[in-house]
């Protein structure tokens, strides 16, 4: 019996059974044993700025971080988060009560529908939806209610008319993320504003994760909901120095909000991490204080970048949604004569040596995913040109 239990009662909570091991590392592994290049994962293949690197090492052998930081976070990331709301966005918290430190935005994700929903409380999220969100909403207890963005003009489009009628009496919360994963959707100034009414009119709260809030290309605009007439003391603004500063591992995120609501986050984050990434916090406060130059140097590369692939993918025979947000590019298989994303990128890496990512994982409505698969394109140049000779025989 060893190994055994006495009970016939599965082992993994109940709220975490259709959670199982995720698409990433099944990619990840695939692409492994496969040689294959992997525009999966979203994550860079260099790191970011050498003098922000240089912080960190400078804080370790400072001995500013080794030992537990603060909860709410190390006083001076507090406070270039602060500044850098206020110079970007004309938004002002207090560092001290309405700014709060995270293990990446994940964990900031996690903590707050953990503080804020209760079972039986439902979940507006876009659809598709970052795999974390599904689980935590889970791990509260919460239901999750899905809007479907769809595709329309080249892009994936939120129906408000939609989002309205996913309102009902038990509406806890509306899970917003924009710049938007994987779609690459930005929200605009007037359906962000139909949001805001709607929250206000329903007393909703709303938890926005802005991830990728300095990666938007062409004409689109990264507002922040909270900005909205009556959104900042109903909003959990969320955001991270991984995909700004391409340092994924380090693992430092934060919430923005008011005192009640970042006490409330707070008392849920302090069970899951306490503490997490102490010189880094202070390497990250840093970063956050670089001049305007290398925001728009880092969005001019990565807009070349996604150039390079998007063009690879439509010379393959695919349809391409340029992205107007985010690091990633979701393509339509049916012009390959192919209707399973899932299928599609399991023999990819057989195939042609790329890995990409089934968009339906993202989905509760499966079928609504199926043709779709996500590249990312946070990789050096000549990765994705490669890539994108590769991906280039899928039509031959």
């Amino acid at each position: 019996m060893t190994g055994m239990t006495s009970s016939s009662r599965p082992l993994l909570n109940r709220r975490l059974a259709e959670f199982g091991t995720t698409i990433f590392a099944e990619m990840s592994a695939l692409a492994l044993s496969t040689g294959s290049i992997n525009l999966g994962q979203g994550f860079p293949d260099t790191d970011g700025p050498e003098e922000v690197r240089e912080a960190a090492v400078r804080a370790l052998r400072d001995g500013r971080g080794n030992q537990y930081p603060p909860g709410p976070g190390v006083p001076e990331l507090r406070a270039a988060v602060a500044a850098h709301q206020e110079r970007r966005y004309g938004l002002t918290y207090d560092p001290d009560t309405e700014v709060l430190v995270t293990a990446g935005a994940t964990e900031a994700i996690a903590a707050a529908l953990l503080a804020l929903v209760e079972p039986g409380d439902e979940v507006v999220a876009l659809e598709p939806y970052y795999d974390s969100y599904a689980a935590c909403i889970a791990m509260a207890g919460g239901t999750r209610v899905p809007v479907t963005l769809r595709p329309h003009d080249g892009a994936f489009r939120l129906d408000l008319d939609e989002l309205r009628a996913a309102v009902t009496d038990r509406t806890r919360l509306l899970l917003l993320n924009t710049p938007h994963n994987p779609t690459g959707t930005v929200l605009t100034r007037a359906e962000l504003a139909a949001v805001a009414e709607l929250a206000v009119e329903r007393d909703l709260l709303v938890v926005t994760d802005e991830v990728y809030e300095h990666l938007v290309f062409d004409d689109a605009e990264h507002i922040p909901l909270a900005s909205f007439p009556g959104m900042r003391e109903r909003t959990v603004t969320i955001s991270s120095a991984g995909k700004t500063y391409s340092f994924t591992g380090w693992k430092v995120g934060w919430v923005t909000a008011s005192p009640v609501l970042v006490t409330a986050v707070r008392s849920a984050k302090q069970y899951l991490t306490y503490v997490s990434a102490g010189p880094f916090q202070y390497a990250v406060a840093e970063a956050l204080s670089l001049p305007d130059s290398y925001f728009e140097h880092f969005q001019a590369d990565m807009l070349a970048k996604r150039n390079i692939l998007a063009t690879g993918l439509e010379e393959a025979g695919l349809t391409v949604y340029r992205p107007a947000g985010t690091y990633f590019i979701t393509a339509d298989i049916r012009p390959l004569g192919e209707t399973d994303g899932i299928a599609f990128c399991r023999t990819l890496p057989e195939r042609v040596g790329v890995v990409a990512i089934p968009n339906a994982v993202f989905y509760d409505h499966r079928d609504q995913g199926a043709p779709f698969v996500r590249f990312a394109f946070c990789k050096q140049e000549a990765v994705l040109q490669e890539a994108a000779s590769r991906l280039k025989t899928l039509s031959a």
